[in-house]
């Protein structure tokens, strides 16, 4: 066995040994042997190998593999373009809170900066959006001893990179790079190899290929760093938050870990606090206020019912809203969680930690509600009875959405993209009247990048039956995410694609104002034309179009077999009057009250 196919026959192992389930494969010649050892691993039942040839297509598959299993899933490239191809998920893991491990090829360190091909600075190449990052040097053993210190050396970086990936690794790590927190995020290991880089008859490697009792193992433990190190303002003990004032408003964002949308929830409800919540996470939520948002866009109202403080939970990125709620003078903002997102938001007077939630209130919610927050109570059910009644209108996205979340079959999965089709489920989504349901989306960055292979990875995973609900443009974006080999395993995933040829969310944004519309088609509207059956036959990919709510239902409705695209067709110079009529009707109903 050879140098270097030794090395990844020993950081594969590793890598299962520390649990992980999947590798996505991107093909090249400097990894080719983290090809033999995946595809061996494979066949022992080991793990599960999916090839994908678009490397940012490959890196969200990755993201969507481990975003709700929490198990961090591993993509593999080649050396050069392969690797910076993978930023944008990078990013979005970063930010997002999803454990990932790069691991990419490169060429060995004396090649650097002499113009070889395919060759570039790969170290750092993604900055601080790494939790923690290795370069692993070519192997060099030439004997017994020096084989066996190589191959703990190993093992130790594949054992670091999972470890940092889930957020278990400490501070000051042992080999180049450092873990900068606790929090579950990317990680990158890149590792130098010299051919040959295919199987050959060379002798046995003199090494050893199983674990050997690494000496610094028997290390004392490194100081985790501190959660709040980052400039937070930690309250003093867990019952902080529990003090007055009593006009407390609780606003849930996206939350990276299963469970504790529930956890924020009943904390807040045992304490009598009204909750606000973004659509992520699981439906139906009893103790949130349907459409919360709106419950927020009459200023008369707000005005009259303002509270005292918001305490944050989760990362917010979907509502204006909300944001200017966080803005609004002589309210105080305090948040929920170490995450860094959490402990950088300037308008945050103190930061607790995420235990809080497990301090629930000495009475029931019921009990413990004040006349203040009954009327936010009230408000909500008016809001929800008011849509109920008359909104949203087909065909329109909201109207999309809400056709989609009810015909949904228990159990399912939902990615949402972003733009329009996440705030369309925000609209729809106030009274859940199917089954249970289990709602996603990119949060991170909320880009448009990578979506159909998110939902690609979280039906590979397991999250079955798997939907997703896309715009047009977002669809396009990642149209490679279709693009899967019929060696490959194909996801059971239907996606649901608004289409309303060109970039909707900005016709509800300032560019798309009346006044401003001689210069929108062209750089805000950004139409295609693009024929979504052409380009999915392409594929072989099965493509419908739903004509109305009643066909898209049904088609809903269908158990995900293989990738079925169903196209819904809109006029996208509708979605600002519909907005404002929504927004209207919500305002109605609260001064109805």
């Amino acid at each position: 066995m050879n140098p270097s196919t030794a090395l990844a026959t020993v950081v594969v192992d590793e890598l299962v040994r520390q649990g992980v389930r999947h590798v996505v494969l991107c093909p090249g010649s400097r990894s080719a042997p983290f090809a033999y050892a995946v595809l061996a691993a494979e066949r022992a039942g080991r793990l599960t190998m999916h090839v994908r040839v678009d490397e940012r297509s490959a890196g969200f598959l990755a993201v969507g593999l481990a975003k709700l299993t929490r198990v961090p899933a591993v993509v593999v490239t080649t050396s050069g373009t392969a690797v910076a191809n993978l930023h944008p998920a990078v990013l979005e893991a970063h930010h997002g809170v999803v454990p990932l491990v790069v691991l990419s090829a490169d060429r060995p360190v004396e090649l650097r900066g002499t113009g070889a091909n395919q060759t570039t600075t790969q170290p750092g190449m993604f900055a601080d959006a790494v939790h923690w990052s290795a370069d692993l040097a070519a192997p060099q053993a030439a004997g017994a001893d020096e084989a066996a210190a190589e191959a703990v050396a190993w093992r130790r970086a594949a054992r670091e990179a999972v470890a940092a990936a889930t957020g278990a690794g400490v501070a000051g790590t042992r080999t180049a790079g450092a873990l900068r927190g606790t929090e579950p995020g990317p990680v990158h290991l890149n590792v130098q190899l010299r051919e040959p880089l295919v199987p050959t008859d060379e002798p046995a490697w003199p090494g050893p290929l199983e674990p050997l009792a690494d000496p610094a193992d028997a290390a004392p433990a490194v100081e985790e760093a501190s959660p709040t190190a980052a400039g937070a303002r930690p309250s003093g003990q867990l019952a902080a938050v529990d003090r007055e004032p009593a006009r407390t408003l609780v606003v849930v964002g996206d939350l990276p870990e299963p469970g504790q949308l529930e956890r924020a929830v009943r904390w807040a409800t045992s304490h009598g606090w009204p909750v606000l919540a973004e659509p992520f996470g699981p439906h139906p939520r009893d103790g949130v206020l349907p459409h919360g948002h709106l419950v927020l866009a009459d200023p008369d109202w707000l005005d009259a019912h303002a509270p005292e403080r918001v305490v944050t939970v989760g990362r917010l990125t979907l509502s204006r809203p909300v944001s200017a709620l966080l803005r609004r003078p002589g309210t105080r903002v305090e948040a929920v969680g170490t995450h860094a997102w959490v402990r950088a938001r300037p308008s945050v007077a103190v930061v607790h930690p995420a235990a809080v939630l497990d301090h629930l209130g000495d009475v029931g919610g019921a009990s413990a509600e004040t006349d203040w927050a009954r009327e936010w109570r009230s408000a909500g059910e008016r809001v929800a009875a008011a849509l109920d009644g008359t909104g949203p209108a087909w065909p329109s996205g909201g109207a999309v959405a809400r056709t989609v979340l009810e015909a949904l079959p228990g159990g399912a999965t939902l990615f949402l993209g972003s733009s329009n089709s996440v705030r369309d489920v925000d609209v729809a989504a106030g009274r859940h009247r199917g089954g249970p349901v289990t709602v996603a989306a990119s949060r991170g960055l909320a880009g448009i990048d990578g979506c159909v292979s998110t939902a690609s990875g979280l039906a590979l995973a397991g999250a079955a039956p798997a939907y997703a609900l896309m715009g047009d443009l977002t669809f396009l974006h990642d149209s490679n995410g279709l693009l899967v080999g019929p060696l490959e395993r194909h996801p059971d995933l239907t996606v649901v694609v608004v289409n309303d040829d060109g970039g909707g969310i900005f016709t509800l944004l300032e560019p798309g104002a009346p006044e401003l519309a001689r210069d929108f088609e062209r750089v805000f509207g950004t139409p295609t034309g693009t024929d979504l059956a052409a380009l999915c036959a392409a594929h072989g990919v099965r493509h419908v179009v739903a004509g109305d709510a009643a066909e898209l239902a049904g088609l809903v409705a269908e158990e995900p077999a293989g990738t079925t695209v169903v196209e819904v067709r809109l006029d996208r110079s509708r979605h600002r009057d519909e907005g404002a009529r929504l927004t209207a009707l919500a305002r109605e109903a609260l001064q109805s009250g």
